[in-house]
């Protein structure tokens, strides 16, 4: 019977992927690209190389294991329902590119991350309602025909959900002090990946 390996390499096999995702991006584009396999796969792989979407996602679903049960499964449903709405609302507009807002998620949800914050249940769910809107928004602004989109949005949606339930739940069972303080570091990672990119953003304007 084969045994689950033990937290600490787990947690390393967290932090490889997240390094691989940051190293290696995907190009921005205006539009989805096609996986050949239709439009709902279409937007799972979207979110999965789009770091401007995983990592506030990851980041949120860090914070709400890091402040326990509750917290991670209020984030588990709001944010893709909130994610669904925005992409709904996103489809109606034309503009749909905002990096400083985005930037501004990286840093908010990174530095309450990397701070361990002690922060409610309610502003929990308020964090999970406006990432959700914001990014949703930005995606459904750029995803194209809304017959297409729709069905798109759906599987970006269940990708965001799966990994909100997988990072969350992961950081609830987390015991060792070292294991809580690695995620804290990763919270400090994604902080300054925004000022990366609002820097970046600042001198190209």
């Amino acid at each position: 019977m084969s045994k689950w390996p033990p937290i600490r390499s787990r947690l390393m096999m967290l932090f490889e992927l997240l390094i691989l995702v940051i190293l290696c991006p995907s190009p921005a584009e205006a539009h989805l690209n096609s996986s050949g396999l239709g439009p709902v796969y279409d937007g799972l792989l979207h979110f999965l190389l789009s770091p401007e979407d995983l990592l506030p996602v990851l980041a949120l679903a860090l914070l709400g294991g890091q402040r326990g049960a509750e917290y991670g499964r209020r984030a588990l449903f709001v944010l893709p329902v909130a994610w669904f709405v925005g992409g709904l609302i996103g489809m109606t507009s034309k503009t749909g590119s905002s990096t400083a807002l985005t930037c501004v998620s990286f840093l908010l949800l990174g530095g309450l991350l990397a701070a361990n914050a002690r922060i409610s249940l309610r502003v929990t769910t308020v964090l999970a309602l406006m990432v959700g809107l914001l990014h949703g928004y930005l995606n459904g602004a750029g995803m194209g025909e809304p017959a297409t989109a729709s069905l798109a949005l759906l599987g970006l949606v269940f990708a965001v959900f799966v990994l909100v339930a997988i990072a969350a739940a992961f950081v609830v069972q987390l015991q060792a002090q070292w294991a809580r303080i690695a995620v804290r570091v990763v919270g400090s990672w994604i902080a300054a990946s925004g000022l990366l990119m609002l820097g970046w953003a600042a001198r190209k304007g």
